[in-house]
């Protein structure tokens, strides 16, 4: 399992890195199929949760969302993208309710109003950290990714190889995620920020918010991690798919980035 991760990262890593460094067309299309893949997966797992959603009605909506955010001249055009989804899904709840179709429809309704929040709203800013700038967009995004990666890899090293051993073995949630412990999280917090300053030193951006983001990143992008894997636990889906073979599914491979990059999106917004 380690040697296959390990693997894949290796091969995924770096074709990830420079579709980043290249931008454009090279880094929108695989932000979008991905989004679009995940779309699809989550609403697998709502199906899953006996609810009567639609990928459609969910994946439209981030795609209109997605592609607004990159053509657009103006950010605030993504407010009116979201809007429609909202009307989307309402229709389509509404309808559902009339034909008889469901009795959870409004749970339907919330679940795919999520989707596009999670996808959509969320998603967008992979391509709005991007663009933030002409010549800084692509460093702060693989900042993003790197912290992200490296506190993930980080909290998987330490847990697996120092807890229990060394450091002893404290389990961080043992209903979601029992492989989790609080010694990984620990040493994914120092692993995490240790990495992210030295890149963002070697790419020359402000250290103090480099050092900020790094802590941020490694302590708060787990939580996403963790809510796929709440819904993971209570549709009883194993992984959201299996497009990275044992990596599992495009949203298992998002669920924590989702987080990190928007939140280095508004902290760059302080400093670019």
């Amino acid at each position: 399992m380690f040697v296959q991760r390990a693997l894949m990262t290796l091969i995924l890593g770096p074709i990830a890195l420079y579709m980043v460094y290249l931008g454009s067309w090279f880094f929108f299309i695989p932000v979008l199929l991905i989004l679009l893949i995940a779309t699809v997966e989550y609403n697998h797992m709502m199906r899953e949760m006996k609810l009567n959603t639609s990928a459609w009605f969910i994946g439209v909506p981030t795609a209109v969302i997605l592609l607004t955010t990159q053509f657009a001249p103006d950010a605030s055009w993504i407010i009116p993208a979201f809007v429609f989804g909202i009307l989307a899904t309402l229709t389509y709840a509404l309808w559902m309710y009339e034909k008889d179709r469901s009795q959870t429809v409004a749970l339907d309704w919330m679940a795919m109003m999520g989707g596009i929040v999670l996808m959509g709203i969320l998603g967008s800013h992979f391509i709005r950290l991007r663009n933030i700038d002409p010549t800084a967009g692509w460093q702060w995004m693989i900042v993003a990714l790197v912290s992200t990666w490296s506190a993930d890899g980080g909290a998987y090293l330490v847990g697996k190889f120092m807890a229990g051993k060394v450091l002893g073995r404290h389990k961080l949630s043992p209903r979601l995620s029992p492989n989790k412990t609080i010694e990984g999280f620990g040493g994914g917090v120092l692993i995490g920020t240790g990495m992210t300053v030295l890149v963002g030193y070697l790419m020359g951006l402000p250290l103090t918010a480099v050092f900020i983001l790094g802590i941020l990143i490694s302590t708060i992008a787990p939580l996403g991690d963790l809510s796929i894997s709440l819904l993971k636990r209570v549709s009883g889906v194993k992984d959201s798919g299996k497009i990275f073979g044992s990596h599992g599914g495009a949203l298992d491979r998002i669920d924590s980035l989702l987080w990190s990059v928007t939140l280095t999106f508004y902290l760059t917004l302080l400093f670019v």
